[in-house]
């Protein structure tokens, strides 16, 4: 298998035939080094965008596909728009510093950018024809979101793939971008049920039209946020610091499909910060090899992502769906809001900004308060998470998690229960601070997924034990955005 490790041109004719249609089409590509320093790179783009509406699927949001959209999305941002959580709030000195994925075009979500790594190099190397094959993306909401708006700009059909428990914003949306119902493909369950999806892929793959875009298998999910997100991070924590000491002690990201986890390699190497994966404690599958359902959207479960980089892993922090669908009551309802301002004294504006922060970025900003917590950080450390959509996609989740309530009903009350329990009396309970054998134990736990059901080659999948492997990875960096830049200029 390629896992998306095109290096060249494998189809000229088919190379030929997409470069005609964008040719045709006035598409060209943006390079990963463009999204990963657009505003040295792409200033003089972002200008001439300036009248084209995010949240269309116009060519032009290609070159939005990065972390320095300012809060119109229109136009650049010196440092990725961040939020620094207060004291108030988090009830840990250590500041808590959140990158907002919801700046994304199209989708108000980082995913488009791991679509973009995903299915480009396979147009560049004529693996993906544009005329005839349908993009599949399995998900569990922002990444089929992010695909289908790649597929529709780049001109080629695409097909998500996501469990029918999934939140209604999300699948509004999906029917408004697909060319027909049928692009939709509702698989059974929830968040959890990803062996569920990756069933309804191997019966679509039965169809050699249908190339499964997988972005649980698809290295350049991995490569794109180490390339793209790890710099923008290391940006946001630069201007936070200051001229100060601060220090980033760590990154903390939900496991998902371990692309945005990528960019702690890059923080890693660059900062010595920690890696912190944060999972559902519903469904402990990294923590005690569990299983379970939850609703921390976002964040798919009971199986172990063939790009999460294990090896290089420091901590995993389960967190609860119960907090974060009561903490997103208490920050996104008029009930709670009113309480923050009135007995937690928090500004209006760091209020407003909690809105930024959607369920799977509610549970990362836990597990960073759990690590603060456990390693007793105090105001001269600093922990870096990333939110990767905002509330707006959740509002019917809410009449949802007040239902489960005594009366049915978030009142001054509840939001002071949520409060006390869940920020302030946050604790250092399924805290796991790996060793080597840690290590060992979560990285063979993928063997059962991807060797035996997925048909990964053994050699293939052992070889991801040496972070030399990881490193070496980052080299189709300079590969592709030739190969980009080859494409543009034909």
């Amino acid at each position: 298998m390629s896992l998306g490790l095109e290096r060249e041109i494998v189809d000229r004719e088919v190379y030929d035939r997409n470069l005609q249609r964008f040719r045709g089409n006035g598409i060209t590509l943006p390079r990963l080094a463009d999204l990963a320093d657009p505003v040295a790179r792409l200033a003089d783009k972002a200008a001439t965008l300036a009248g084209t509406d995010p949240d269309a699927p116009e060519v032009g949001n290609l070159f939005r596909v990065h972390w320095h959209n300012d809060a119109t999305r229109r136009g650049l941002a010196a440092v990725p728009e961040h939020i620094v959580l207060s004291p108030q709030l988090t009830g840990v000195e250590a500041k808590i510093v959140v990158a907002l994925g919801n700046r994304f075009p199209m989708i108000h979500a980082h995913k488009v950018l791991a679509a973009y790594g995903c299915l480009v190099p396979r147009l560049l190397s004529g693996k993906f024809d544009v005329d005839r094959h349908r993009a599949v993306w399995p998900s569990t909401g922002n990444y089929c979101r992010g695909g289908i708006a790649i597929s529709r700009i780049l001109g080629c059909r695409g097909v998500a793939v996501l469990p029918e428990g999934m939140s209604a914003e999300r699948f509004r949306w999906l029917e408004r971008w697909t060319r027909e119902p049928s692009d939709i493909l509702r698989t059974p369950g929830t968040e959890s049920n990803v062996k569920e999806i990756y069933d309804a892929c191997h019966e679509l793959s039965r169809d050699p039209d249908n190339v499964i875009l997988n972005q649980f298998s698809e290295f350049g999910n991995y490569i794109v946020h180490r390339a793209v997100t790890g710099p923008a991070l290391a940006r946001v924590f630069a201007a936070v610091k200051g001229t100060g000491a601060l220090r980033a002690r760590a990154y903390v990201a939900a496991s998902g499909s371990a692309g945005t986890l990528a960019a702690g390699d890059h923080l890693k190497a660059h900062l010595g910060s920690d890696i912190c994966v944060v999972e559902a404690v519903e469904c402990p599958t990294l923590l005690y090899n569990g299983y379970g359902e939850h609703n921390i959207q976002g964040i798919g479960d009971k199986h172990l992502p063939l790009i999460h980089n294990v090896m290089n892993t420091d901590f995993v922090i389960g967190v609860s769906d119960k907090a974060t669908d009561s903490l997103n009551l208490l920050f996104n309802t008029t009930v709670g809001r009113a309480y923050l301002a009135r007995r937690v004294g928090m500004a209006q504006e760091d209020i407003a900004a909690l809105g930024d922060l959607g369920l799977s970025s509610i549970a990362n900003v836990l597990g960073a308060i759990k690590y603060a917590k456990y390693m007793g950080l105090g105001p001269a450390d600093a922990v870096l998470t990333v939110a990767t959509d905002g509330a707006e996609m959740y509002e019917t989740e809410l009449a949802t998690a007040e239902k489960r309530l005594t009366g049915n009903r978030f009142d001054e009350l509840s939001a002071a229960e949520v409060f006390g329990r869940y920020l302030l009396g946050a604790a250092i309970d399924h805290t796991v601070e790996l060793d080597r054998p840690g290590r060992e134990r979560i990285f063979n736990l993928g063997y059962y997924t991807w060797v035996e059901q997925q048909g990964i080659a053994l050699e293939d999948f052992d070889a991801r034990r040496d972070q030399a492997y990881w490193d070496g990875l980052m080299e189709m960096v300079a590969v592709w955005d030739g190969m980009i830049n080859a494409f543009n200029n034909a």
